[in-house]
């Protein structure tokens, strides 16, 4: 998140409308104190608006490699296992705090 104070924010409001566009933040400050946050209008609230927007906050990022739709389907054909390591992960855990 960006920090500006109000006469920086005056004298560049420019850039900091191009980089609020491209989905960053700008908190605005007043001698020292911190008095709004300027941000994206999220218009339409599509997906694709949606992740680019998480994508430009650091939140998510792009794939490193594109995953075929048949190991999509196997990696997710089994999801009780995993989940099931996970709950007897949290109940082992559970039972040592005992």
């Amino acid at each position: 998140m960006e920090k500006a104070t109000v006469s920086k924010l005056k004298n560049n409001l420019s850039a900091y409308l191009r980089k609020v566009r491209a989905g960053h933040a700008v908190v605005i400050y007043d001698r020292d104190v911190p008095i709004a946050r300027l941000e994206r209008i999220e218009s339409s609230g599509r997906g694709a608006d949606r992740l680019t927007l998480l994508r430009a906050q650091g939140v998510t990022r792009p794939p490193l490699r594109l995953l075929s739709a048949e190991k999509l389907r196997a990696a997710l054909s089994n999801p009780v296992r995993r989940s099931a390591r996970v709950l007897e992960a949290l109940q082992l855990d559970r039972a040592e705090d005992r």
